[in-house]
């Protein structure tokens, strides 16, 4: 079962991997992204906890690149946020 909302933040930080040029942002937005392309096909997708570690890592992330990247990093927050709603809990 594909995770539209996973897969769609997965695109939008490999993006934001290539827009940016800090070296440390780079390689941890594509490291989620592809982290959230497993999840997105995977047979079960992330708890409330997992995503919660992935917008944290995004809140670090967020404040070291442009104007640009962080606009496409929110993107891909409003749709981790989306899923999350989807899931029952917490």
């Amino acid at each position: 079962m594909t995770r539209a909302q996973l897969k769609r933040a997965g695109e939008l930080l490999a993006s934001a991997a290539s827009q940016t040029d800090h070296g440390g942002s780079s390689d941890r937005l594509a490291d989620l992204a592809d982290q959230l392309e497993t999840l997105s096909d995977g047979a079960h997708g992330p708890d409330h906890g997992r995503l919660a570690r992935f917008q944290a890592a995004l809140d670090e992330i967020q404040p070291d690149v442009d104007d640009d990247t962080a606009a496409t990093i929110e993107e891909a927050r409003d749709e981790l946020s989306d899923y999350r709603e989807t899931l029952e809990g917490v």
